[in-house]
């Protein structure tokens, strides 16, 4: 099946920065990616197609406006209506839904909303109306509206338009205001795409996408060469029985090989045996340098860390700074630098007790849980698929 041809319709695009601007990046980079055409049209921002006069800022849509705020529809409304008519039919000729945020709602161009609503009126676009803001339901904008038109086409529900918001509860104002039922309003919140919130490395991105590591629920770090004094098939141990818990944890050793006892590779290809997909080995997959350290603290959930023998551990330090709750050995030197700060479990605890701790820890921890909810719920990706696919077929 042939996918639609999308334009993206607002005063202004990235790199202008607003939280609707931010949403506008994410669904032209997912259409994209997804093989759709797409293209911006907007007053000010780059790689778009540019009509100063859409941009609420310009000089001459900002006289306009005053005089609008006062309740005056001034001379030169009905004239830039009409240009902006003719070029928003122009720039839609190749395009078979627009998709236009805020502008059938919010009143800061009110010559783009009455141009935009003649042209889907006469049906020459099929329209999405993606409403973030709604100027009869702010009070804040109470004194720039006024009955009759231009400022009653913010509270009218459009023919051949359909009406998107942003959360439920702006889905249950909306039918208020335009007194349609809310069945005729599709919800479609924001989503974060968690390697480009972090701005991590581009190894960093491959490994979350290809591994799945945000999957990991929880993702614990385990900072150590492979070395037999670092004990991590006990980390194994304990995260297969956090498994048999109900949870779906994936454990990221990050270390190569120790580099000085041939025994190593011995000990990493034990470990293996004692291994299922929840274990990483990430010497598998590439070095992991200082850039790539630094972000998998950002996304990890805890730092499981089961050394049987050390002089200091610095990967307590590194928790700390990153704030990343600790599971460690009850050794001397974890104690002298994590004091009562972080979660210590015997060497000689079977490990199903370890992980009884782990999960008790991560069934009450607020953080943990609202990021779980972040990821499962308001990633891009999967808003992308779940709710504006189904979106831009029904158009």
């Amino acid at each position: 099946m042939t996918k639609p041809r999308i334009a993206i319709l607002h005063y202004s695009v990235p790199p202008i920065i607003g939280g609707v601007e931010v949403t506008i990046a994410a669904h032209a980079r997912l259409l994209r990616e997804q093989g759709y055409a797409v293209k911006l049209i907007a007053g000010r921002g780059d790689n778009a197609t540019r009509i100063p006069e859409l941009d609420s800022r310009n000089p001459r849509v900002e006289t306009i406006q005053r005089e609008l705020a006062r309740g005056t529809i001034p001379p030169d409304y009905a004239a830039l209506t009409d240009e902006l008519q003719r070029a928003l039919a122009a720039a839609l000729r190749d395009v078979d839904i627009l998709i236009a945020h805020n502008v059938p709602t919010l009143h800061k161009n009110l010559a783009l909303t009455n141009a935009l609503y003649q042209l889907v009126t006469h049906a020459q676009v099929k329209l999405i109306a993606w409403a973030h803001d709604f100027a009869w339901d702010d009070p804040v904008y109470a004194d720039d509206l006024h009955d009759g038109a231009p400022w009653d086409l913010l509270k009218r529900a459009w023919d051949n338009t359909q009406y998107v918001v942003v959360s439920t509860a702006r889905q249950h104002d909306l039918a208020r205001l335009l007194d349609i039922p809310i069945s005729k309003i599709v919800v479609v919140p924001p989503g974060l795409d968690a390697a480009e919130f972090f701005q991590v490395s581009a190894k960093s991105a491959q490994w979350m996408r290809e591994l799945k590591l945000l999957d990991g629920a929880p993702l614990f770090l385990l900072p150590a060469r492979v070395t037999r004094r670092k004990n991590i098939e006990l980390g194994i141990e304990i995260v297969h029985a956090l498994a048999e818990q109900g949870f779906k944890p994936k454990l990221v050793v990050m270390g190569p090989l120790g580099p000085h006892n041939p025994k190593n590779r011995a000990y990493l290809e034990e470990l293996k045996t004692r291994a299922a997909e929840t274990i990483i080995f990430l010497q598998e997959y590439g070095a992991v340098g200082d850039a790539e350290r630094r972000d998998l603290y950002a996304i990890a959930d805890a730092l499981l860390f089961p050394s049987a023998r050390e002089g200091f551990g610095i990967p307590i330090l590194e928790a700390g700074i990153a704030r990343v709750p600790i599971f460690c050995a009850d050794i001397p030197p974890f104690r002298e630098t994590a004091q009562s700060f972080a979660h210590y479990f015997a060497l000689d605890r079977a490990p199903a007790q370890s992980a009884a701790q782990l999960a008790e820890f991560f069934r009450n921890d607020a953080r943990y849980l609202l990021k779980r909810r972040v990821v499962t719920e308001y990633a891009w990706d999967a808003i992308f698929q779940d709710k504006i696919v189904p979106l831009l077929n029904r158009a």
